[in-house]
């Protein structure tokens, strides 16, 4: 998928928007995205700007919008201004590394269920092959 098929099942926008390209999406299963990060994203300038980190929670958030698109590619639909996903909750995240401006983010996720509305994912992100961040994530799918 690329970045305008990427719109499409995200309802993110700059600077919010974490997914640059979706490599491979088996619905119901896995997706493998990644995000390329440089030093012009606006969260560097205060996040140690005397040696700049991607935060955490960014790095998890990107993993959350990876299963986001997994959940409407497996539903079949895409945002709408009627519902959204929501970050329900985190499970088990560990840091391993630092990611750089410069690094390539790549995010695997896999459905581990899904029931009712709420999804639950396995989330690793690497760089260089090397695992950055794993988390288990919880996304809700609610009416507004």
């Amino acid at each position: 998928m690329d970045i305008h098929e990427i719109l499409e099942h995200l309802p993110h926008r700059y600077p919010f928007l974490l997914i640059d390209r979706v490599l491979e999406i088996e619905p119901n299963k896995s997706i493998h995205a990644y995000k390329n990060v440089t030093i012009n994203e606006p969260f560097f300038m205060g996040h140690f700007p005397h040696h700049p980190v991607m935060p955490g929670v960014l790095i998890m958030e990107a993993l959350a919008q990876a299963g986001g698109i997994l959940a409407f590619k497996s539903l079949g639909e895409k945002p709408s201004p009627d519902t959204v996903f929501y970050f329900a909750g985190l499970d088990e995240v560990r840091f391993k590394k630092p990611v750089m401006p410069g690094d390539q983010l790549h995010l695997h996720v896999e459905i581990e269920r899904q029931m009712r509305g709420v999804w639950k994912f396995k989330g690793e992100a690497r760089v260089d092959g090397q695992l950055a961040a794993e988390a288990k994530l919880m996304c809700a799918k609610r009416d507004l």
